[in-house]
């Protein structure tokens, strides 16, 4: 049975992962497995215990303890649930909750690089790319779209941060990823090539070839590359990679977004049954 506790301090040190501990501090880099993560909302909630997520506590409005009751308390055991009005969470957290609930909980076990990639026929790989909204959209796209796991770089945004969670609509707990452990893009390109991926970059280049190139949906094993917001993949990256592929447009519209960017290369270049094209 679940404790619900009134909050009558927002300084209570059992709310300082909601409130006084940095994204730094929840992640703690030295021992992933006692780092925390904030899930917001209960379908990404549902999404992470499905995943297997320990909980540490809720946080949430009043008037949402009825949904905790039906969808939660079975499966939560004792854990605490704090809760108060609306706006006394917003002063606590800084930010309105999103559908006002938060989960608090132990981040999972990440695999290893060779092993998340072994029986992978597509991935993505994420370079520098430092927006949370962006990383949670790609996310989302690659899930929804048929990549078997996702790879991020040490220079991009912690898929774990609560907005990216959010915006990926917890998928961030269904589709496979992890970091990319060393340095990046040398070995990591070459370890890639030695888990017999032909590496394919997404930028503006004029030696590119179009995402329709039907080399690259016939690739047994294909890794598609996305870099940052502004200044796209670096140049030491598209120069180790096997194909440089850009999106034909229209308008002279030269680039999109990069989560629609990924979206339109991820269902261009998903795996294809024996019934497609």
């Amino acid at each position: 049975m679940a404790h619900i506790f009134e909050i009558t301090d927002i300084r209570a040190p059992e709310l300082r992962p909601y409130t006084q501990l940095t994204h730094a501090q929840l992640r703690s880099r030295r021992d992933p497995e006692q780092g925390i993560l904030i899930a917001e909302s209960a379908k990404v909630i549902a999404c992470a215990l499905n995943a297997g997520c320990r909980p540490v506590s809720f946080l949430m409005e009043r008037r949402q303890l009825p949904t905790f009751a039906e969808q939660f308390q079975d499966r939560c055991g004792d854990v605490p649930v704090y809760t108060a009005d609306r706006e006394v969470l917003a002063q606590l957290t800084g930010y309105a909750l999103t559908r006002g609930m938060l989960c608090a909980m132990r981040r999972p076990a990440l695999p290893a690089m060779e092993d998340l990639c072994r029986n992978a026929r597509r991935i993505a790989v994420l370079e520098h790319i430092t927006d949370s909204s962006n990383v949670g959209a790609i996310f989302r796209c690659a899930a929804a779209l048929g990549m078997d796991a996702v790879l991020a770089a040490p220079s991009c945004c912690d898929p774990f941060y609560r907005r990216s969670i959010r915006v990926s609509m917890g998928t961030v707990f269904q589709i496979p990823w992890t970091w990319i452990d060393g340095a990046w893009p040398t070995p990591g390109l070459s370890r890639l090539k030695e888990l017999g991926f032909q590496t394919a970059a997404l930028a503006l280049d004029h030696r590119s070839v179009s995402i329709e190139e039907p080399a690259l949906a016939r690739a047994d094993k294909l890794a598609l590359l996305l870099g940052s917001e502004g200044d796209g993949l670096s140049q030491e990256t598209i120069a180790g990679c096997d194909y440089t592929v850009r999106i034909p447009m229209f308008h002279q519209v030269d680039s999109l977004n990069v989560a629609a960017a990924a979206a339109v290369a991820f269902w261009q270049l998903r795996p294809r049954t024996s019934g497609e094209g």
